[in-house]
Protein backbone atom coordinates (compact mmCIF):
# COMPACT_ATOMS: atom_id res chain seq x y z
CA UNK A 1 0.00 0.00 0.00
CA UNK A 2 1.43 3.39 -1.01
CA UNK A 3 2.12 6.00 1.66
CA UNK A 4 0.00 9.13 1.59
CA UNK A 5 1.68 12.52 1.38
CA UNK A 6 1.23 14.52 4.56
CA UNK A 7 -0.59 17.66 3.42
CA UNK A 8 -3.77 19.29 4.81
CA UNK A 9 -6.17 21.23 2.62
CA UNK A 10 -9.69 21.63 1.31
CA UNK A 11 -11.12 21.09 -2.17
CA UNK A 12 -14.27 22.90 -3.27
CA UNK A 13 -16.29 23.40 -6.43
CA UNK A 14 -17.40 26.74 -7.84
CA UNK A 15 -19.12 27.77 -11.07
CA UNK A 16 -17.38 25.44 -13.55
CA UNK A 17 -14.25 25.53 -11.38
CA UNK A 18 -12.34 23.68 -8.69
CA UNK A 19 -10.33 25.36 -5.91
CA UNK A 20 -7.70 23.95 -3.54
CA UNK A 21 -6.66 25.83 -0.40
CA UNK A 22 -4.14 25.08 2.35
CA UNK A 23 -3.33 26.90 5.60
CA UNK A 24 0.36 26.02 6.08
CA UNK A 25 1.81 29.19 4.59
CA UNK A 26 1.29 31.26 7.76
CA UNK A 27 3.15 28.76 9.93
CA UNK A 28 5.99 28.60 7.41
CA UNK A 29 6.25 32.40 7.41
CA UNK A 30 6.26 32.60 11.20
CA UNK A 31 8.91 29.93 11.48
CA UNK A 32 11.26 30.85 8.65
CA UNK A 33 10.31 34.36 7.55
CA UNK A 34 10.25 35.23 3.86
CA UNK A 35 12.59 32.36 2.97
CA UNK A 36 10.37 29.88 4.78
CA UNK A 37 7.30 31.20 3.01
CA UNK A 38 8.94 30.86 -0.41
CA UNK A 39 10.12 27.32 0.37
CA UNK A 40 6.57 26.35 1.37
CA UNK A 41 5.15 27.85 -1.85
CA UNK A 42 7.67 25.94 -3.99
CA UNK A 43 6.79 22.66 -2.30
CA UNK A 44 3.06 23.38 -2.63
CA UNK A 45 3.53 23.93 -6.35
CA UNK A 46 5.57 20.74 -6.77
CA UNK A 47 3.20 18.57 -4.75
CA UNK A 48 -0.22 19.88 -5.80
CA UNK A 49 -0.02 22.18 -8.84
CA UNK A 50 2.17 19.77 -10.79
CA UNK A 51 -0.15 16.84 -10.01
CA UNK A 52 -3.14 18.77 -11.32
CA UNK A 53 -1.24 19.42 -14.57
CA UNK A 54 -0.44 15.70 -14.83
CA UNK A 55 -4.08 14.76 -14.22
CA UNK A 56 -5.26 17.17 -16.91
CA UNK A 57 -2.78 15.66 -19.37
CA UNK A 58 -4.08 12.16 -18.59
CA UNK A 59 -7.64 13.36 -19.24
CA UNK A 60 -6.70 14.63 -22.69
CA UNK A 61 -6.40 18.33 -21.89
CA UNK A 62 -3.77 20.39 -23.71
CA UNK A 63 -1.87 22.29 -21.00
CA UNK A 64 0.53 24.96 -22.18
CA UNK A 65 2.14 28.26 -21.20
CA UNK A 66 -0.10 31.09 -20.15
CA UNK A 67 -1.52 33.01 -23.11
CA UNK A 68 -0.62 36.31 -21.39
CA UNK A 69 3.04 35.46 -20.84
CA UNK A 70 4.34 38.32 -22.98
CA UNK A 71 2.32 40.84 -20.99
CA UNK A 72 3.02 39.51 -17.49
CA UNK A 73 6.32 37.63 -17.62
CA UNK A 74 7.02 37.98 -13.88
CA UNK A 75 3.98 35.86 -12.90
CA UNK A 76 3.61 33.69 -16.01
CA UNK A 77 4.99 30.56 -14.34
CA UNK A 78 2.05 30.55 -11.91
CA UNK A 79 -0.50 30.20 -14.72
CA UNK A 80 -1.34 27.65 -17.40
CA UNK A 81 -3.70 27.91 -20.36
CA UNK A 82 -5.71 24.73 -20.98
CA UNK A 83 -8.10 23.44 -23.61
CA UNK A 84 -10.00 20.30 -24.56
CA UNK A 85 -12.38 20.36 -27.50
CA UNK A 86 -14.87 23.17 -26.92
CA UNK A 87 -13.77 23.70 -23.31
CA UNK A 88 -11.24 26.36 -22.33
CA UNK A 89 -9.52 26.60 -18.98
CA UNK A 90 -6.96 28.44 -16.90
CA UNK A 91 -5.01 26.95 -14.02
CA UNK A 92 -3.63 29.44 -11.47
CA UNK A 93 -1.64 29.24 -8.25
CA UNK A 94 -1.42 32.16 -5.85
CA UNK A 95 0.02 31.75 -2.37
CA UNK A 96 -1.92 29.01 -0.60
CA UNK A 97 -4.64 28.64 -3.25
CA UNK A 98 -4.93 26.90 -6.62
CA UNK A 99 -7.88 27.40 -8.94
CA UNK A 100 -8.79 25.69 -12.19
CA UNK A 101 -11.55 27.55 -14.03
CA UNK A 102 -13.34 26.25 -17.15
CA UNK A 103 -15.61 27.92 -19.69
CA UNK A 104 -16.81 27.56 -23.29
CA UNK A 105 -17.18 29.83 -26.31
CA UNK A 106 -19.12 27.37 -28.47
CA UNK A 107 -22.44 29.10 -27.79
CA UNK A 108 -22.64 32.87 -28.15
CA UNK A 109 -21.75 34.66 -24.93
CA UNK A 110 -23.74 37.61 -23.64
CA UNK A 111 -20.49 39.14 -22.40
CA UNK A 112 -18.51 40.98 -25.06
CA UNK A 113 -15.26 39.58 -23.59
CA UNK A 114 -16.26 35.95 -24.05
CA UNK A 115 -17.62 33.01 -22.08
CA UNK A 116 -15.02 33.26 -19.34
CA UNK A 117 -16.76 36.33 -17.98
CA UNK A 118 -20.31 34.96 -18.12
CA UNK A 119 -22.35 34.45 -14.98
CA UNK A 120 -23.65 30.90 -14.59
CA UNK A 121 -21.03 29.26 -16.81
CA UNK A 122 -22.27 25.75 -16.03
CA UNK A 123 -25.83 26.55 -17.08
CA UNK A 124 -24.66 28.05 -20.39
CA UNK A 125 -22.57 25.03 -21.37
CA UNK A 126 -23.91 22.56 -23.95
CA UNK A 127 -24.80 19.26 -22.31
CA UNK A 128 -21.74 17.30 -23.50
CA UNK A 129 -19.30 20.04 -22.47
CA UNK A 130 -20.94 20.29 -19.06
CA UNK A 131 -20.46 16.54 -18.57
CA UNK A 132 -16.78 16.83 -19.51
CA UNK A 133 -16.32 19.80 -17.17
CA UNK A 134 -17.88 17.85 -14.30
CA UNK A 135 -15.82 14.74 -15.09
CA UNK A 136 -12.60 16.79 -15.11
CA UNK A 137 -13.05 18.47 -11.76
CA UNK A 138 -14.26 15.28 -10.08
CA UNK A 139 -11.22 13.36 -11.31
CA UNK A 140 -8.92 16.09 -9.98
CA UNK A 141 -10.77 16.08 -6.64
CA UNK A 142 -10.67 12.29 -6.27
CA UNK A 143 -6.98 12.12 -7.15
CA UNK A 144 -5.92 14.82 -4.68
CA UNK A 145 -8.05 13.44 -1.84
CA UNK A 146 -6.51 9.99 -2.39
CA UNK A 147 -2.91 11.22 -2.56
CA UNK A 148 -2.82 13.69 0.36
CA UNK A 149 -3.53 12.44 3.86
CA UNK A 150 -5.61 15.35 5.20
CA UNK A 151 -7.39 16.64 2.11
CA UNK A 152 -11.16 17.04 2.47
CA UNK A 153 -13.89 17.99 0.02
CA UNK A 154 -16.33 20.79 0.89
CA UNK A 155 -19.48 19.62 -0.86
CA UNK A 156 -21.63 22.48 -2.23
CA UNK A 157 -24.91 23.08 -0.42
CA UNK A 158 -27.83 21.81 -2.44
CA UNK A 159 -30.67 22.59 -0.04
CA UNK A 160 -33.12 25.36 -0.74
CA UNK A 161 -32.00 28.75 0.49
CA UNK A 162 -28.30 27.82 0.37
CA UNK A 163 -27.47 31.32 -0.93
CA UNK A 164 -29.21 32.70 2.18
CA UNK A 165 -27.16 30.55 4.52
CA UNK A 166 -30.02 28.03 4.78
CA UNK A 167 -32.42 30.62 6.25
CA UNK A 168 -35.85 31.45 4.89
CA UNK A 169 -36.26 34.69 2.96
CA UNK A 170 -38.18 36.57 5.69
CA UNK A 171 -35.76 35.40 8.38
CA UNK A 172 -32.76 36.44 6.28
CA UNK A 173 -34.14 39.95 5.65
CA UNK A 174 -34.92 40.41 9.36
CA UNK A 175 -31.27 39.58 10.07
CA UNK A 176 -30.22 42.23 7.52
CA UNK A 177 -32.36 44.78 9.33
CA UNK A 178 -30.83 43.85 12.70
CA UNK A 179 -27.34 44.33 11.27
CA UNK A 180 -28.21 47.49 9.33
CA UNK A 181 -26.96 50.94 10.33
CA UNK A 182 -29.76 52.85 8.59
CA UNK A 183 -33.07 51.01 8.10
CA UNK A 184 -34.30 48.67 10.83
CA UNK A 185 -37.67 47.83 9.32
CA UNK A 186 -39.42 50.80 10.98
CA UNK A 187 -41.01 52.09 7.77
CA UNK A 188 -43.29 54.92 8.98
CA UNK A 189 -40.68 56.38 11.30
CA UNK A 190 -38.01 56.14 8.64
CA UNK A 191 -40.22 57.97 6.11
CA UNK A 192 -40.81 60.83 8.55
CA UNK A 193 -37.09 61.23 9.28
CA UNK A 194 -36.05 61.05 5.61
CA UNK A 195 -38.12 63.38 3.39
CA UNK A 196 -35.85 62.57 0.41
CA UNK A 197 -37.35 59.06 0.31
CA UNK A 198 -39.84 60.11 -2.37
CA UNK A 199 -37.09 59.87 -4.99
CA UNK A 200 -36.16 56.40 -3.74
CA UNK A 201 -39.71 55.05 -4.03
CA UNK A 202 -40.51 55.79 -7.67
CA UNK A 203 -41.74 52.62 -9.38
CA UNK A 204 -41.59 51.61 -13.03
CA UNK A 205 -45.25 52.64 -13.49
CA UNK A 206 -44.80 56.08 -11.90
CA UNK A 207 -46.25 55.34 -8.46
CA UNK A 208 -44.72 55.42 -4.97
CA UNK A 209 -43.65 52.08 -3.49
CA UNK A 210 -44.64 51.08 0.04
CA UNK A 211 -42.80 48.77 2.42
CA UNK A 212 -44.34 45.25 2.41
CA UNK A 213 -46.21 45.97 -0.84
CA UNK A 214 -46.90 43.34 -3.53
CA UNK A 215 -44.92 44.19 -6.65
CA UNK A 216 -44.18 42.74 -10.10
CA UNK A 217 -40.78 42.65 -11.81
CA UNK A 218 -39.01 41.07 -14.78
CA UNK A 219 -36.34 38.46 -14.06
CA UNK A 220 -33.09 38.37 -16.04
CA UNK A 221 -34.80 36.39 -18.82
CA UNK A 222 -37.63 38.92 -19.08
CA UNK A 223 -40.35 36.83 -17.39
CA UNK A 224 -42.75 38.74 -15.14
CA UNK A 225 -42.59 37.57 -11.50
CA UNK A 226 -44.40 38.67 -8.35
CA UNK A 227 -43.10 39.28 -4.86
CA UNK A 228 -43.24 41.41 -1.73
CA UNK A 229 -41.09 44.56 -1.65
CA UNK A 230 -39.18 45.41 1.55
CA UNK A 231 -37.02 48.51 1.69
CA UNK A 232 -33.24 48.08 1.66
CA UNK A 233 -31.13 51.24 1.06
CA UNK A 234 -31.27 54.29 -1.23
CA UNK A 235 -33.53 53.22 -4.11
CA UNK A 236 -32.84 49.49 -3.65
CA UNK A 237 -35.54 47.13 -2.39
CA UNK A 238 -35.48 43.52 -1.23
CA UNK A 239 -38.12 41.51 -3.09
CA UNK A 240 -39.23 38.25 -1.50
CA UNK A 241 -40.16 36.09 -4.50
CA UNK A 242 -40.54 32.79 -2.65
CA UNK A 243 -39.90 31.10 0.69
CA UNK A 244 -36.17 30.91 -0.08
CA UNK A 245 -35.71 33.53 -2.80
CA UNK A 246 -34.73 37.19 -2.34
CA UNK A 247 -33.94 39.71 -5.12
CA UNK A 248 -32.27 43.10 -4.63
CA UNK A 249 -33.85 45.43 -7.21
CA UNK A 250 -34.01 49.16 -7.89
CA UNK A 251 -37.34 50.94 -7.44
CA UNK A 252 -37.59 51.69 -11.16
CA UNK A 253 -37.55 47.93 -11.89
CA UNK A 254 -40.69 47.29 -9.82
CA UNK A 255 -44.35 47.64 -10.80
CA UNK A 256 -47.07 48.37 -8.24
CA UNK A 257 -49.72 46.78 -10.49
CA UNK A 258 -49.54 43.75 -12.76
CA UNK A 259 -48.26 44.77 -16.22
CA UNK A 260 -50.33 43.92 -19.28
CA UNK A 261 -49.73 40.61 -21.08
CA UNK A 262 -48.00 38.78 -18.24
CA UNK A 263 -47.12 35.87 -20.52
CA UNK A 264 -45.07 38.09 -22.85
CA UNK A 265 -41.36 38.31 -21.96
CA UNK A 266 -39.80 41.73 -21.47
CA UNK A 267 -36.60 40.72 -23.21
CA UNK A 268 -36.50 42.94 -26.30
CA UNK A 269 -33.07 44.32 -25.34
CA UNK A 270 -31.61 40.84 -24.75
CA UNK A 271 -33.12 39.61 -28.01
CA UNK A 272 -31.67 42.55 -29.94
CA UNK A 273 -28.17 42.07 -28.50
CA UNK A 274 -28.26 38.32 -29.16
CA UNK A 275 -29.38 38.75 -32.77
CA UNK A 276 -26.77 41.46 -33.40
CA UNK A 277 -24.13 39.11 -32.01
CA UNK A 278 -25.30 36.35 -34.34
CA UNK A 279 -25.23 38.85 -37.23
CA UNK A 280 -21.62 39.81 -36.48
CA UNK A 281 -20.66 36.13 -36.23
CA UNK A 282 -22.29 35.36 -39.59
CA UNK A 283 -20.49 38.24 -41.30
CA UNK A 284 -17.15 37.20 -39.80
CA UNK A 285 -17.68 33.63 -41.08
CA UNK A 286 -18.72 35.01 -44.51
CA UNK A 287 -22.18 33.43 -44.18
CA UNK A 288 -23.78 36.37 -45.90
CA UNK A 289 -27.10 34.64 -46.65
CA UNK A 290 -27.65 34.10 -42.92
CA UNK A 291 -26.44 37.64 -42.20
CA UNK A 292 -29.04 39.00 -44.64
CA UNK A 293 -31.80 37.00 -42.93
CA UNK A 294 -30.78 38.30 -39.51
CA UNK A 295 -30.57 41.85 -40.84
CA UNK A 296 -34.11 41.63 -42.19
CA UNK A 297 -35.37 40.28 -38.84
CA UNK A 298 -33.65 43.05 -36.89
CA UNK A 299 -34.21 45.95 -39.26
CA UNK A 300 -37.10 45.23 -41.65
CA UNK A 301 -37.79 47.60 -44.50
CA UNK A 302 -34.26 48.35 -45.73
CA UNK A 303 -33.62 50.94 -43.02
CA UNK A 304 -30.56 53.17 -42.94
CA UNK A 305 -28.22 51.97 -40.19
CA UNK A 306 -25.53 53.72 -38.20
CA UNK A 307 -22.59 53.02 -35.90
CA UNK A 308 -21.82 55.35 -33.00
CA UNK A 309 -18.21 56.41 -32.48
CA UNK A 310 -17.05 57.68 -29.08
CA UNK A 311 -14.44 60.40 -29.56
CA UNK A 312 -13.00 60.15 -26.03
CA UNK A 313 -12.53 56.38 -26.03
CA UNK A 314 -11.77 56.22 -29.76
CA UNK A 315 -13.99 53.13 -29.95
CA UNK A 316 -17.40 52.13 -31.31
CA UNK A 317 -20.40 51.57 -29.06
CA UNK A 318 -21.63 47.99 -28.90
CA UNK A 319 -25.26 46.93 -29.25
CA UNK A 320 -27.58 48.75 -26.89
CA UNK A 321 -24.75 51.18 -26.02
CA UNK A 322 -23.37 48.49 -23.68
CA UNK A 323 -19.57 48.49 -23.94
CA UNK A 324 -17.13 49.46 -26.68
CA UNK A 325 -15.18 47.77 -29.45
CA UNK A 326 -12.49 48.74 -31.95
CA UNK A 327 -13.90 46.27 -34.53
CA UNK A 328 -16.61 47.95 -36.60
CA UNK A 329 -18.15 44.57 -37.50
CA UNK A 330 -18.79 44.04 -33.76
CA UNK A 331 -20.21 47.54 -33.24
CA UNK A 332 -23.89 48.09 -32.49
CA UNK A 333 -26.24 48.88 -35.35
CA UNK A 334 -28.69 51.72 -34.75
CA UNK A 335 -31.53 53.23 -36.75
CA UNK A 336 -31.75 56.93 -37.57
CA UNK A 337 -34.41 57.38 -34.87
CA UNK A 338 -32.23 55.74 -32.22
CA UNK A 339 -29.19 57.96 -32.88
CA UNK A 340 -31.00 61.23 -33.54
CA UNK A 341 -29.29 63.93 -31.44
CA UNK A 342 -26.34 61.80 -30.30
CA UNK A 343 -23.91 63.74 -32.46
CA UNK A 344 -24.83 67.08 -30.87
CA UNK A 345 -26.16 66.20 -27.41
CA UNK A 346 -24.50 68.13 -24.54
CA UNK A 347 -21.86 66.30 -22.49
CA UNK A 348 -21.70 63.47 -25.04
CA UNK A 349 -18.62 63.80 -27.25
CA UNK A 350 -19.75 61.51 -30.04
CA UNK A 351 -20.22 61.50 -33.78
CA UNK A 352 -22.25 59.30 -36.10
CA UNK A 353 -20.61 57.09 -38.70
CA UNK A 354 -22.79 55.56 -41.41
CA UNK A 355 -22.69 51.76 -41.55
CA UNK A 356 -21.69 51.18 -45.12
CA UNK A 357 -22.69 48.02 -46.93
CA UNK A 358 -19.88 45.55 -47.42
Amino acid sequence: MSTLINRTGTVSFGDASISICEEGISAARNEGGYAGEKAWCRQFKRDVFARIVQTLNRLGWAVGPWDKTEQYKCIALNHRTCSKGGLQGELDISGRCIKFEMWQDVTLSENCNGGRYDFGKEGRMPYVLRLEMERTRRRIRDYLCNVFAEYTFNAPKKERGAHLGGAGAAEWIEQQYRDSWHFKGDWLGYIEKNPHMQSNRGSADGRQLEHMQTVWFADWRGRICRGTAMYNINNMWWVVAGPYEVRNLASFELYTAAPDNLRVKRNADRRRKRLEGELATAVKAMRFERAAQLRDILFPGDQQLFNVWHNDHQLYHRAGFCGYTADQSQAGKFTAEEVRGWDSAPNKVMSIALLEAA
